[in-house]
C-alpha cells in the first residue's frame, strides 16, 4: 500500500461571515452552510470575570442563566432541550462569556423557544443561587489542593499583579458573601446589546435568521462595559510551598501582546517549536532524554487587551532544579541557533494543519469567526496568518527569540515541597 502525499494548503479561503446590524444596535453574523441540517447560534457577551465588581458574579451570572426562568424551571428547561436532542453550552473566560445552542433545523424553533427564556427571562433563584455557591466553593477547595492549580493562580498574579482583574484570585469564602442581587445587577449591567454579538452557523435561511434576530433584539440597551485596567504589576521569580506534593508545577513566560500585534503569529511558530506538539523541543529533552515529565506545552495566550506566552510542566520534586535548567537552555538555544529547515518545515505543517482541523465544519468556521471578531478582523486574516506562517524562516524565529525572550525577562513560578 503506498501512502497518499502529504499536501499543505498554500491558502485557505474561509466563508466570510455575513454581518447585519439588529435594531438595537446589536451585531448578528451569519455563516450558512445549508448542506448541513443542523444549527448553532452563540452569543458572546463582554461579561467575564475582569468585569466583575463582586468576586465570583461573572461566572455565577452566566452558570445561572438556565436555572430557572420567568416560564420553566431548570428542570422543565434541561427536559426540554433534551427531548429535542439540543445542546446548550456556557463558557466563561477572563473577558467574555459564550452561550451557544445547537439544534437539528427541524427543532429551531423549539430550541430557540428555550434560548429566549434562558437569555432574557432568567430568575437566578436564590435556593438555586446557595445550591451553586456551595458547590463551587468546595470545587475551589478541592482544585486548590492541587499543585498545578497552585501554580496557574500564582503565574497570573506574577504576570499581572493581584490588583489586575487579569491577576486576581479570590477566596472561596467569598461564595458565601455573593448574593442573589449581585447577581442581578451583573446581569443587568452586562447582558445587553451594547455588550453582545450572535453568530449563527449551520442551515440559515431566512426564517432561521429572522427567529434569531427576534430574540437578540430584545436585549435591552445599556452601556458598554470596558473599564480601566491598572497597569500590570509583574514578579519575575515566584515560589509557592505546598507541601506533601511529589510534583513541581513549573510556569515560565512573560507578557507580550494579543493577537492584533505583528509578531503574534511568529511568536506563535516560535512557541510551536518549543512546545506546541509531542515532538517539541521541551518533550524531546525534558520528556525523551530525561524522562522528568509525561507532558510539557509552550503557547501563546490571547486575552482582550493584551497576550503572554506561558510554558507549562510538572516534575518529580527532586528533579526541579535540573528540569528548569533545561527550560532555560532550551530558550537560549532558540536564542543562539538557527532552527534547522526540516524542524521548521515540520513545526509549520503541524500549524497548518491545526488551522484545517479547526475550521472543519460550520461550528469550526463559526468559533474561528467569533475569535476573529474579537479581534477586530474578518476571516480574511486566516490565509493571512497561514501565508506568515509559510513564510517564517531559522532567521526570523531566532529574530524574535531573541527579541522577547531574554532570560532577565521571563517569569518563572515554581509550586511544589521544598523549593528552593
Amino acid at each position: 500500500m503506498t501512502r497518499p502525499p502529504l499536501t499543505i494548503p498554500a491558502a485557505i479561503e474561509a466563508m466570510r461571515a455575513e454581518k447585519r446590524l439588529l435594531a438595537n444596535g446589536m451585531a448578528l453574523y451569519t455563516l450558512p452552510a445549508n448542506e448541513f441540517e443542523v444549527l448553532r447560534v452563540t452569543f458572546v457577551f463582554r461579561a467575564g470575570s475582569s468585569a466583575q465588581r463582586v468576586p465570583f458574579s461573572a461566572s455565577a451570572t452566566a452558570n445561572l442563566l438556565a436555572e430557572g426562568t420567568r416560564r420553566f424551571t431548570a428542570r422543565e428547561l434541561a427536559e426540554r432541550l433534551d427531548y429535542y436532542g439540543s445542546w446548550y453550552d456556557v463558557n466563561l473566560d477572563r473577558d467574555y462569556v459564550y452561550i451557544s445552542f445547537a439544534t437539528l433545523s427541524k427543532f429551531y424553533r423549539e430550541t430557540l423557544e428555550a434560548a429566549e427564556e434562558i437569555l432574557l427571562h432568567p430568575l437566578f433563584p436564590e435556593e438555586e443561587l446557595r445550591t451553586y455557591c456551595a458547590k463551587r466553593k468546595q470545587r475551589l477547595r478541592i482544585d486548590r489542593q492541587k499543585v498545578d492549580v497552585k501554580a496557574r493562580e500564582a503565574f497570573a498574579r506574577a504576570l499581572f499583579g493581584a490588583e489586575h482583574p487579569y491577576g486576581a484570585t479570590y477566596d472561596e469564602a467569598l461564595y458565601d458573601t455573593l448574593t442573589r442581587t449581585d447577581v442581578e445587577t451583573f446581569y443587568r449591567t452586562h447582558y445587553t446589546a451594547e455588550n453582545c454579538f450572535a453568530v449563527c452557523s449551520g442551515r440559515i435561511t431566512d426564517e432561521e435568521r429572522a427567529a434569531v434576530a427576534a430574540i437578540a433584539e430584545q436585549l435591552p440597551h445599556g452601556t458598554s462595559a470596558c473599564p480601566e485596567f491598572p497597569e500590570p504589576q509583574t514578579t519575575y521569580d515566584t515560589t509557592v510551598e505546598h507541601p506533601g506534593a511529589v510534583q513541581s508545577s513549573i510556569r515560565i513566560g512573560r507578557l507580550l501582546f494579543g493577537r492584533e500585534h505583528p509578531d503574534f503569529v511568529g511568536m506563535q511558530v516560535v512557541a510551536a517549536a518549543l512546545g506546541g506538539y509531542f515532538g517539541s523541543r521541551l518533550m524531546q529533552n525534558l520528556r525523551e532524554r530525561h524522562g522528568y515529565t509525561y507532558g510539557a506545552v509552550a503557547a501563546m495566550v490571547n486575552f482582550d487587551r493584551t497576550g503572554y506566552l506561558a510554558i507549562a510542566t510538572q516534575v518529580g520534586t527532586e528533579a526541579t532544579e535540573a528540569a528548569l535548567a533545561e527550560i532555560y537552555a532550551e530558550i537560549e538555544r532558540l536564542r543562539t541557533e538557527p532552527l534547522g529547515e526540516e524542524e521548521l518545515s515540520l513545526v509549520k505543517n503541524i500549524m497548518a494543519g491545526e488551522m484545517m482541523r479547526i475550521l472543519d465544519g460550520p461550528f469550526g468556521i463559526a468559533d474561528v469567526t467569533i475569535e476573529n471578531i474579537l479581534c477586530g478582523r474578518n476571516n480574511e486574516v486566516i490565509d493571512e496568518n497561514l501565508r506568515r506562517i509559510r513564510t517564517m524562516t531559522p532567521a526570523d524565529v531566532q529574530r524574535l527569540a531573541q527579541k522577547y525572550l531574554a532570560r532577565e525577562d521571563l517569569v518563572t513560578v515554581v509550586a511544589g515541597e521544598n523549593i528552593k
